[in-house]
């Protein structure tokens, strides 16, 4: 098949989070399947880049645009975060040589332009909002307003869905998304992509913290929709029970550690906590090695940071907060009550049982190897773009804009 994968992010651009990862790792094992595999995406990073824009070029042997985003030339302006604008004068001349397209992140104007010009030209498109449905966090306005103006018209005209977890399933069909239309996939993990992972302790010499120290890891994006918070708040009685436990902050600034460290210096522990920003993904994969317990306190979807820490066997907390995956709990770590004290308490039963946490980590590889990883889950996605390439044959042409 021709397939079109449409992203706000791509590789090389991991510090956006867990969608430019999955994006990629799908695109790359359905190119390594023998599909033709386009990627439309933007330059959007918190940091420079000097990515090719706005023109074809190769990425591991798919060829990806990387869109210019007119919000670099205005910054002050109040716009989305991604305004692709040569994206729609190559989709309108492009789209139709597809076969299929999957639209990643609902909720941006790449997915407006995408889905739009796949209607107008009859080509069936699959959509995975990446546990991202949910109004009530982040920007709650500017969410409503985009649902109000879009939101409706981009899943509902979708050939298929993907949802990460059957609490996104739910809110699919909430929204009126036919059972039919609705595919379970988890996320996974290309075991081909981690050869070799890093011997325990660099990442802690790297940092100066004691070899024999507790440490509590969290890994992704320092935002507040994630807990960091009550995470701080639950490593103050972590660390009255544990004399020598650390807690890793290890992400990009998005706008809220000096809000984070305010916390930190309240609580009286600046000489406790470690705020690394934003690393490599070496430096990522030792983290994870080097820590006894990896925490995130609130997720939606399916983070790709579960799987990651499951490979390098460190056991996980969360919480209920969210969205739920109900094979973390009793069997790579648990879930707690999303209470400071409850998530005091799951950490701290970990950090106080080393068999417990060897026993988990054990299965957390086995598991991540056996079912998570996307040789497998790939296989299932291709299943499905053959239904909803069924479902929506190519050639009706719906009135466009």
């Amino acid at each position: 098949m021709k397939i079109l994968q449409v992203t706000p992010f791509f590789k090389p651009l991991w510090e956006s989070g867990g969608v430019a990862r999955v994006a990629y790792d799908i695109s790359h094992a359905l190119h390594e399947n023998g599909h033709a595999v386009t990627v439309y995406t933007t330059n959007r990073s918190i940091y420079p880049n000097d990515l090719p824009t706005n023109r074809l070029t190769e990425v591991d042997g798919m060829g990806v645009y990387y869109f210019e985003n007119l919000r670099k030339y205005a910054p002050t302006v109040v716009t989305p975060p991604v305004v692709p604008y040569r994206m729609p004068a190559v989709a309108r001349k492009e789209m139709k040589q597809f076969d299929l397209i999957h639209i990643h992140d609902h909720r941006t104007l790449l997915t407006v332009t995408a889905s739009h010009y796949a209607r107008r030209y009859g080509i069936p498109y699959v959509l995975q909002a990446h546990g991202a449905l949910p109004q009530d966090t982040g920007s709650t306005r500017m969410k409503r307003l985009f649902d109000l103006l879009w939101s409706e018209k981009v899943i509902l005209g979708a050939a298929g869905v993907i949802a990460l977890n059957e609490t996104e399933a739910e809110r699919y069909r909430a929204l009126g998304v036919d059972e039919e239309k609705i595919a379970i996939v988890p996320n996974g993990i290309d075991l081909a992509e981690y050869p070799d992972l890093p011997a325990r302790g660099a990442f802690r010499a790297a940092w100066e913290i004691d070899p024999a120290a507790k440490v509590v890891l969290y890994l992704g994006r320092l935002d507040p929709t994630k807990g960091i918070d009550l995470l701080i708040r639950s490593f103050k009685e972590v660390a009255r029970k544990f004399d020598d436990a650390v807690l890793m902050l290890v992400g990009g600034d998005m706008g809220y550690n000096d809000e984070f460290r305010r916390r930190v210096s309240e609580l009286g522990l600046e000489d406790r906590v470690i705020f690394t920003g934003f690393v490599s993904k070496e430096d990522k994969m030792a983290a994870y090695t080097d820590a006894d317990v990896f925490v995130t306190p609130s997720f939606t979807g399916f983070p790709v940071t579960f799987l990651e820490a499951c490979l390098c066997g460190t056991p996980i907390v969360t919480t209920g907060k969210g969205d739920l995956l109900g094979w973390v709990d009793n069997t790579v770590g648990f879930t707690a009550d999303y209470t400071p004290e409850a998530l005091a308490g799951a950490i701290g039963r970990l950090l106080a049982d080393d068999a417990l946490r060897a026993e988990f980590g054990r299965q957390a590889k086995e598991l991540v190897r056996t079912k998570y990883n996307w040789q497998a889950i790939v296989h299932d996605i291709e299943t499905f773009y053959a239904k909803a390439a069924d479902r929506s044959p190519k050639g009706r042409s719906p009135p466009g804009i």
